[in-house]
């Protein structure tokens, strides 16, 4: 692989491993913001309708708590806020959503789940793979399974597992940008950046904080425009 194409890869790494358990680079830690806690016993239906208040503390408050008790009925709420005009709010909406979609409404499965991440945290990547295999025999439906597998199977270095994986959580979750952009990522190690450049894109469209994947799309623009001029 060319220095330009590590460099790339090396830019976007952490958007696909990211899990609810190490909130890495495509799942930035919240910042501390003022304003009040989330209400512990806001509901989930009271936390909907104050995500649109016009204090951004509310709205700060709201996504937390959504973070904690909303569904996947949420998460095209929680979407639109990762454009909202305060940043804390675009940050808190960010780790909601990764809590949203970890969550399977099966409190076993979900345990499963954390099993295989912890796994993967320990470089177990073999057991991982069959821990999350279990979690998708369970429950096929569950977006996040496949999703972990994937990145399971990304860090083997076995890439057409992982987007085959990759496919089956965006026919489940279209706006998980974590599988978008591992989905670019990997074709950027295969050294085919043309290709990664359409994922990569549709995950910033998705997700417009992520800060790594806009430069990778510009560093991509920048080595297509100096080949083109040296072709001339």
């Amino acid at each position: 692989m060319s220095l330009m194409l590590r460099a790339l890869t090396l830019c976007v790494a952490f958007a696909f491993v990211a899990t609810p358990a190490t909130m890495s680079a495509a799942q930035p830690v919240p910042v501390p913001v003022a304003g009040p806690p989330a209400p512990p016993t806001a509901t989930r239906l009271q936390a909907r309708k104050a995500i649109e208040h016009p204090e951004p503390a509310v709205r700060r408050a709201a996504v937390v708590r959504l973070g904690e008790v909303g569904t996947m009925a949420d998460a095209d709420r929680l979407v639109a806020h990762l454009r909202n005009d305060d940043a804390p709010v675009r940050e808190l909406a960010e780790a909601a959503l990764w809590q949203i979609w970890s969550r399977s409404g099966n409190r076993a499965i979900d345990a499963l789940l954390l099993r295989g991440v912890q796994q993967m945290e320990a470089r177990q990547l073999v057991e991982a793979v069959a821990t999350f295999s279990e979690v998708i025999r369970k429950k096929p439906a569950f977006a996040e399974g496949w999703n972990k597998r994937a990145t399971a199977y990304y860090l083997l270095g076995r890439f057409e597992l992982s987007m085959h994986d990759c496919d089956e959580v965006l026919k489940r979750n279209p706006h998980h940008f974590g599988a978008l952009s591992g989905y670019g990522q990997m074709y950027l190690a295969l050294g085919d950046p043309d290709r990664a450049q359409p994922y990569l894109e549709r995950a910033l469209k998705v997700n417009p904080n992520m800060a790594g994947v806009a430069a990778t799309i510009q560093l991509i623009e920048q080595r297509r425009e100096a080949n083109r001029r040296r072709t001339i």
